[in-house]
């Protein structure tokens, strides 16, 4: 028997072992056991086909990102922008809705509505400039007001712009009258822009959150604006007056519009004072 006879037969019976092997059920754990590496080969071969697929297409995908984000903040931004406008049409709405109302209650006066378009930059000052002036008829000493109550009064003009001496001003000073307490006071301002009473009779009993309006003593102001409210009262036997702290009524940190009363002319009633 030749060398290729002898492969011939061992292949052959190689093959037929195997097949009775197979036939008789003796290969079944091995052929699990096989098709489970199997099997598990190929999920590797699988996850690593998908990470280099990955790693291949990132840059791709990252300058995709990248250019999508950068959309979005844009859109984000404009929203933004829009949604600050409306807020600010809304406040200003708001603001001239209750000025109207405040005009149509009290008719007996004329009103100039003005926006606030500066302030004084001194933090010892305290004033702010007006879009109005002597081309809408606005004159020196015309009183300032908004719905919630007095602001001060015009201190200088010029053709399209007026400023305003606030009544927080330290040079301020208006004659008030205490409606509960039924006494005349003087409202000063300040330097840190809190405004106090003064001169209060000792007879006069004041008490906190007593309402304050202007008296018009002194011509400087109309009568019956409100000017704010008792917060502490302070009153010591040995001395003539009484003094108060007030709370004003306008909130002089958001003023935006006002209404200047164009029809009152202030009296100068200094020569007739002894």
């Amino acid at each position: 028997m030749n060398a290729r006879s002898l492969q011939t037969t061992i292949i052959f019976l190689v093959v037929g072992g195997i097949l009775a092997l197979a036939f008789g059920g003796f290969l079944g754990p091995v052929s699990r056991q096989f098709s489970s590496a199997l099997i598990a080969f190929q999920t590797w071969v699988s996850s690593q086909y998908l990470g280099l697929q990955d790693f291949a297409t990132a840059p791709r995908d990252i300058v995709s990102l990248r250019a999508r984000n950068s959309e979005l903040e844009a859109q984000v931004s404009q929203l933004q922008t829009q949604v600050i406008e409306l807020q600010q049409r809304v406040s200003q709405t708001e603001i001239l809705a209750a000025l109207v109302d405040f005009s149509r209650a009290n008719p007996e006066s004329a009103y100039k509505a003005a926006a606030v378009i500066g302030r004084d930059p001194s933090p010892f000052l305290h004033y702010i400039i007006i879009n109005r002036g002597s081309n809408d008829n606005i004159r020196r000493g015309m009183p300032v007001v908004t719905n919630q109550g007095l602001v001060g009064r015009v201190d200088a003009v010029i053709a399209d712009a007026a400023r305003v001496q606030l009544i927080t001003d330290p040079a301020s000073a208006v004659n008030v009258y205490l409606q509960n307490a039924e006494a005349d006071a003087v409202l000063l301002g300040s330097v840190t822009g809190d405004i106090s009473l003064d001169m209060i009779s000792q007879d006069a009993s004041v008490e906190a959150g007593d309402l304050i309006l202007t008296s018009g003593l002194g011509g400087g102001y109309p009568s019956d604006l409100i000017v704010g409210q008792v917060v502490t009262v302070r009153s010591l036997e040995f001395e003539l007056f009484q003094q108060a702290t007030v709370q004003p009524a306008v909130d002089f940190a958001r003023l935006e519009i006002v209404l200047v009363i164009t029809n009152f002319r202030p009296v100068d009633i200094t020569p007739l004072v002894p």
